[in-house]
């Protein structure tokens, strides 16, 4: 069993930077795939970014590649997502998860845990 809490999420204005946490309580994190995932007010949830266990490779959705970075620290036990040159279309609830596959997963539903959320609005 894996807990999730994600942290750092806030209001700022386009532009700017955030970088948002993912806490992970449990044991052998450093065995789990980690990713991020966004829901927008009215939207589906959909993927930004994900992480293997030993955080050498890495997938981003077209929509962020070149702002943000995904990283981890398995010995903190903590993913992070670096957001930089926010836009207002990254305003979202940021979620974070952890799968026990071992391939770099896109697809919410393969996702075993999840966080529930930390807002991130970025205003024009």
């Amino acid at each position: 069993q894996v807990q999730l809490v994600e942290s750092g999420g806030g209001l700022v204005q386009a532009g700017e930077s955030l970088r948002l946490s993912c806490a992970a309580s449990g044991r052998f994190f450093n065995r789990y795939t980690m990713a991020w995932f966004r829901q927008a007010p009215g939207k589906e949830r959909e993927f930004v970014a994900t992480i293997s266990y030993t955080g050498s490779n890495t997938d981003y959705a077209d929509s962020v590649k070149g702002r943000f970075t995904i990283s981890r620290v398995n010995a903190k036990n903590t993913v992070y997502l670096q957001m930089n040159i926010l836009k207002p279309e990254d305003t979202a609830v940021y979620s974070c998860a952890a799968s026990q596959r071992s391939a770099l997963i896109r697809y919410a539903d393969l996702m075993d845990y999840w966080g529930k959320g930390t807002l991130v609005t970025v205003s024009s």
